[in-house]
């Protein structure tokens, strides 16, 4: 037992000695994130001191871009199953050391989200009101405690998968199916619920009539199932060009598969949600109205939602021509994909729920600089944090750090490179 944590305690070692080792582009990197992410904490003291009002929310728009970037990371981390569903159910072996990859953005990503979450509290000293035993934690007659423990679930088995997995290749052994997939499994029905608690947490607000629909959740999950893919295929091959470490174009084109049909998807359930919108014709149409073509001289979200409709166009003729089997062009359908998703689920889909308010007045909104410089702060964490994991677990499954080697220097075999 003792000489179990002992073991334990020099893998965490040796992962956390080999994260500050790197040649020039890696502290180049790293620099660039700290600096981002100092600019963000100095943002949030300001946050913090002063409280919201330093954001450009108010109490008739109420959610912003912290929310905004919360819904779309949401996504993001459940993505992280369409990794493992083709690996585990279809014995799809070009995936199999790539889910760790996808599972480690998906533990980034709700770290980012719990991030998000946390700035847009007015008061997060007072959370511990929450807290079960000491205050009042509400469940499960709120969603809102629905959210915290699936989001805190989902990231508790990322880690365990992840980490065990990791482990048992540093130390050279086959890890033992039945501590990690029984967990596995339940984390491909737990992405799914992640991301349906959150769509359920606007359904669920009957005072805004923009979110009561009950096809918000399958477009979730849709354009989840879409903008997760194409960033793990932009993820992985930076993983490729910056390291030695293997991974086939065969690998990148069955993620652009499941990209491919979700795309449809997603473009269907918006077709669908605008029909419904504009052609009922009542009046609680005034949000889409405001949001797509304008309304009472108000238009300020109609550039960003014809933006994300074009590039999401764009990405979906290109995934349907065999152009997108080419690196290049799929790379480029994944960044369209992936902006036209966030300016969807982000801009498109939380700002316009609150205008006009149910009073019916027009109040817009739109983020004020303290609040952009913490939301880079946060994706900075956030991609700071994929960046150590990814520094850690590659030359541990290369076979670079592993426990054979524990006496060698700072991580790397003799003559392997330091990326």
């Amino acid at each position: 037992m003792i000489q179990g944590v002992r073991n334990y305690l020099v893998f965490l070692f040796r992962c956390g000695r080999i994260a500050f080792v790197g040649d020039w582009r890696y502290y180049a990197w790293m620099g660039i994130l700290t600096v981002l992410i100092l600019l963000g904490i100095n943002a949030y003291a300001k946050q913090f001191v002063h409280g919201l009002i330093t954001t450009g929310m108010s109490d008739q728009v109420s959610w912003g871009v912290y929310i905004s970037n919360f819904t779309f990371l949401v996504g993001v981390a459940a993505a992280a199953v369409m990794l493992v569903i083709p690996v585990y159910i279809y014995n799809n072996e070009e995936l199999h050391d790539l889910v760790i990859f996808g599972e480690l953005l998906a533990v980034a990503a709700i770290l980012m989200c719990l991030a998000f979450v946390t700035v847009d509290l007015g008061r997060p000293d007072r959370f511990w009101h929450l807290i079960p035993g000491i205050g009042q934690f509400n469940f499960p007659a709120s969603m809102l405690s629905w959210d915290v423990l699936v989001l805190n679930g989902y990231l508790l088995l990322n880690v365990h998968i992840c980490g065990y997995l990791i482990y048992c290749r540093y130390k050279g052994e086959k890890p033992a199916k039945w501590f990690y997939i029984p967990f596995v499994f339940v984390a491909i029905f737990w992405a799914v619920s992640i991301h349906t608690v959150t769509a359920f947490l606007y359904v669920g607000l009957g005072g805004r009539p923009f979110w009561n629909s009950a096809i918000v959740g399958p477009r979730f999950l849709a354009s989840a199932f879409t903008a997760g893919p194409a960033l793990i295929i932009l993820a992985l091959q930076i993983i490729r060009r910056v390291t030695d470490y293997r991974i086939t174009d065969k690998a990148l084109l069955t993620l652009r598969s499941i990209v491919q049909v979700s795309m449809l998807i997603n473009v269907f359930l918006l077709a669908n949600e605008i029909f419904k919108e504009f052609y009922s014709g009542n009046l609680h149409v005034a949000s889409s109205k405001y949001l797509f073509l304008g309304l009472h001289g108000h238009h300020a979200l109609v550039p960003w939602i014809w933006t994300a409709i074009t590039f999401n166009m764009i990405a979906m003729v290109l995934l349907i021509l065999p152009v997108s089997r080419s690196l290049r062009w799929l790379n480029l359908t994944c960044v369209l994909a992936i902006v036209g998703i966030w300016i969807e689920k982000g801009m498109g889909l939380v700002i316009p729920g609150f205008i006009p308010t149910p009073l019916g007045e027009m109040v817009e909104y739109s983020p004020s600089l303290n609040e952009t410089l913490i939301c880079t702060g946060i994706w900075a964490f956030g991609l700071l944090c994929y960046t150590i994991f990814l520094r850690m677990s590659v030359p541990i499954l290369q076979g670079r750090l592993s426990k054979a080697n524990e006496s060698q220097g700072p991580g790397e075999a003799p003559g392997a490179p330091a990326h």
